[in-house]
């Protein structure tokens, strides 16, 4: 049932959290408001008991120092299915891949999960604590977009939003002499990723023909009709290369009679491309074509003199590529 696949999402999303966090710093001054030092908060991945039980371990004298204050930590706590978010499990989408577009890549649609993370601030003093608390809070109302490339073979890029759900604040002031002061701040964080499968090669047929069989009625010894429908694809740009001749005026975007060197070889009622965009040939005059411009929904542009007109023929329509959004023709029998 199951075959082996590891795209790196639940990774990419963690260290992805942890980096918007790498870079906050906290400044001390003088009596004369004059900044006297600045300390950038050290950031690391684990427990926050973990850091809190070294902070209060018995001192070794062959430590410099002790673990210093502020610092911060994180940890990917939790994970759970978010059903608000789920999409058809069948449907799947297609991408050139990425490296040389010599093959169609396929993958399924993802499956929205909800990961839960915990940053923790530790400080001694409030007010350093109130200025990485600072840094952080306005960029949360209460959800950061965060850009996380979460497939790699795809190239497959998601916003992925990180919702600040709550904060709690914990003092251990009371104590002796002996016992250390800690501030700890903990925010609690969702950040709302998605879980892709196993992407693999798509092939794909066109279909140009499909017969369904129906009855009707309650006599099931007579009543079977057949309906058949075919289509035909339709190219919409030019696969072959074939120049036919080219613009001998300059086209702006509202033009729909474009004058060309030699309209010999062109046909009315058929299909031109101009640099990507796709015109109908409703009728000539000489050099001069009468034309629909941005057909089969390509993007109507303005083309300079000697721009390249190319046909649109039947053996285009043989190489229409897969995944192409191609135009066709129907009938129903």
């Amino acid at each position: 049932m199951f075959e082996y696949f590891y795209n790196e999402i639940l990774r990419r999303t963690v260290i992805s959290f942890g980096t918007l966090f790498n870079n906050i710093s906290i400044k001390h001054t003088n009596a004369s408001d004059q900044v006297v030092s600045v300390i950038k908060v050290p950031l690391a991945y684990g427990p926050t008991q973990k850091f809190l039980a070294r902070l209060n371990q018995s001192p070794d004298l062959n430590k410099p120092t002790s673990l210093t204050l502020p610092r911060m930590s994180f940890e990917f706590t939790g994970l759970t299915y978010d059903p608000s978010r789920k999409v058809t499990t069948t449907q799947t989408f297609t991408v050139k891949d990425p490296v040389d577009g010599s093959e169609t890549k396929k993958a399924y649609m993802p499956v929205p999960y909800n990961m839960q993370f915990e940053l923790s601030i530790m400080s001694k003093l409030n007010d350093d604590a109130l200025q990485i608390v600072e840094q952080i809070l306005p960029y949360f109302q209460p959800s950061y977009n965060l850009s996380v490339e979460l497939v790699e073979e795809i190239r497959e890029k998601r916003d992925i939003p990180i919702i600040l759900e709550n904060i709690t604040m914990q003092d251990d002031y009371d104590g002796d002499f002996s016992t250390r002061r800690v501030l700890l701040y903990t925010l609690r964080f969702t950040a709302k990723t998605y879980i892709f499968g196993p992407v693999s090669s798509a092939t794909r047929d066109i279909i140009k023909s499909a017969k369904i069989s129906y009855l009707t009625g309650t006599d099931i010894t007579n009543t079977t009709r057949e309906v058949v429908f075919t289509s035909t694809p339709r190219a919409i740009k030019n696969y072959t290369g074939t120049v036919v001749t080219n613009l001998s005026k300059d086209a702006t975007t509202t033009d729909t009679l474009l004058t060309v060197d030699d309209a010999t070889s062109i046909v009315a009622k058929t299909y031109l491309d101009i640099e990507g965009e796709e015109v109908y040939v409703k009728s000539k005059n000489g050099n001069v074509l009468n034309v629909e411009r941005g057909k089969d929904g390509t993007t109507i542009t303005s083309h300079l003199r000697g721009a390249e007109i190319k046909s649109i023929t039947a053996a285009d329509n043989a190489l229409v590529e897969e995944g192409d959004d191609f135009g066709f023709s129907g009938s129903m029998v």
